[in-house]
């Protein structure tokens, strides 16, 4: 834990989208409740953007999964059998 009560920065890099997302969440949480000095709140502001855009990368990487999935032709896609 550090001085500031935060649990130590994992790499945003090694982050999953949950975990970014639920540390952001408290990060927007603790900014809101105030009560923190100068310093503690830039280096909350500071995490918090680093952790949305860990987020913004996962959910782009998901947009571009559904548009190629969306993308391919229809004979690539599992269709239901006619006979049923």
């Amino acid at each position: 834990m550090t001085d500031d009560g935060t649990t130590a920065p994992a790499a945003t890099g090694t982050l999953g989208y949950e975990q970014a997302r639920d540390e952001l969440i408290e990060v927007v949480r603790r900014l809101e409740a105030g009560g923190t000095t100068l310093e503690e709140s830039l280096a909350l502001w500071e995490r918090g953007e680093e952790l949305a855009k860990v987020c913004r990368r996962w959910l782009e990487g998901a947009r571009a999964r559904l548009d190629a999935a969306l993308a391919r032709p229809e004979e690539d896609s599992p269709q239901a059998d006619p006979a049923e």
